[in-house]
């Protein structure tokens, strides 16, 4: 087991940048794509992945202090942290199930393929820490390693079929042929959103309300501008942090350059997933007629939409807010502030790019992830206690990523009613 996890973290701490290139190549390779075509792509997609990792660090380095300033600020003070996706991550692979998890889930997904149960292949294994935290609390709450394993298998299979369903929309909508988009936190997020997206814009009044970016720049001109939006955004939370002039107008323009950024990032990351999707599309076919092939990608392709970005930037105060006013809460967001735009990955397609309803729909759907985070501390302690440092003056550690999402929680839940009858 301590051989198999060590190749697991060998494997996890190269990073992004250098795995996935060699995954694509491999892929490229089995579906009949030239050597030197495939080393191309797969190379391609290594500094696409660099460029967004650059962008999201832009990103993370400048929300995350300005949330932290909104705390101080406005006197927040609420005994559960939300110590990030990192803490919990590093959390769930310090668990003895988590290193079986990775060639299960893989297995899982190869099976699904083969018998057309599915359209996905997913290769966004840094994502899988997301099924092997399912299968880490199943195994905490109820000490089983068996139930823990069927809890990541069928969260794999979950993960797929969201997956599957909402591709023609991510497509249609990012631009991103031949992906899905296979983030568990995104996916958990939009089973919620979803259908309160669909009671939203059916509510008079709201569903004539039209706050997509081609609108807004339509009517407001320069200030539409995806750029312009996110420098007034970025404003807008220096500001409620208390940011002096000179750090406001800096954050504004960081904000600005992510808006800019990110889109071209997303677009060069494309161009070599483009050739190998092509390829398997077409050996696909010729073996199994019209049958189509997704490949599996990290939320973090959404981030290159401004709506996508602008609605997870607004939730941050609105996030801060809920977290005072509503009743049973105990979790202070801190952590994952700066990762709610992946929250709203499947939510701003299924909204065509509305920004307002985006916005209306996750603020229901954070309300409810504030309370199952609340509830999923003590286990998300226990999975991080003596593996990661906590935040200062931290009894009891929660996250949004996975304590606030659905689908995690509906496992706790189930773990622990498991736990209670047996």
């Amino acid at each position: 087991m301590d051989a198999l996890m060590n190749i697991v973290q060998g494997i996890l701490n190269v990073g992004a940048s250098v795995m996935l290139p060699i995954i694509i190549f491999i892929v490229g390779i089995i579906f009949r794509v030239p050597v030197k075509k495939a080393l191309i792509s797969g190379i391609t997609v290594g500094i696409g992945m660099i460029g967004i990792n650059l962008v999201i660090n832009l990103l993370t380095t400048s929300v995350g202090p300005a949330a932290q300033a909104m705390v101080k600020r406005f006197g927040l003070n609420l005994t559960i942290i939300d110590a990030g996706w990192p803490a919990v991550a590093a959390g769930t692979w310090a668990q003895p199930i988590a290193a079986v998890m990775i060639p299960i889930i893989l297995i899982v997904n190869l099976i699904m393929l083969a018998m057309n149960w599915t359209k996905t292949l997913n290769i966004d294994i840094w994502n899988y820490w997301h099924m092997s935290a399912a299968a880490a609390a199943g195994y905490i709450v109820t000490k089983s390693f068996i139930f823990g394993i069927v809890c990541g298998v069928v969260y794999t299979v979950i993960v797929q079929v969201i997956a599957d369903k909402t591709a023609p929309k991510v497509q249609e909508y990012y631009g991103l042929e031949g992906i899905s988009l296979t983030t568990g936190s995104a996916q958990g997020y939009a089973l919620l959103a979803l259908p309160i997206g669909w009671v939203v814009d059916k509510i008079p009044g709201i569903n004539k309300l039209d706050v997509k970016p081609e609108t807004i720049q339509k009517r407001f001109g320069v200030f539409g501008e995806p750029m312009i939006m996110g420098i007034i955004i970025g404003a807008f939370l220096g500001l409620l942090g208390g940011y002096d002039f000179p750090n406001i107008l800096k954050i504004g323009m960081t904000m600005g350059g992510v808006m800019f950024l990110m889109p071209r990032m997303v677009k060069i990351l494309m161009e070599g997933l483009i050739p190998i999707q092509e390829s398997a599309q077409k050996v696909l076919q010729k073996r199994y007629g019209d049958r189509e092939i997704y490949l599996g990608m990290d939320a973090a392709l959404a981030t290159g939409s401004p709506a996508a970005l602008a609605t997870g930037l607004l939730m941050v105060p609105i996030t801060l807010f809920l977290a005072v006013v509503l009743p049973g809460n105990r979790v202070l967001p801190f952590g994952d502030l700066a990762t709610i735009p992946f929250f709203a990955a499947l939510v701003v397609p299924s909204r065509k790019g509305n920004i307002l309803h985006s916005v209306i729909s996750l603020t229901i759907v954070i309300a409810l992830a504030l309370l199952m985070a609340t509830d999923f501390a003590p286990v998300l302690t226990q999975m991080a206690h003596g593996i990661v440092k906590f935040p200062k003056g931290a009894a009891e550690i929660s996250n949004l990523d996975t304590g606030g999402n659905f689908l995690n929680w509906i496992f706790l839940k189930l773990s622990q009613l498991m736990a209670s009858v047996f």
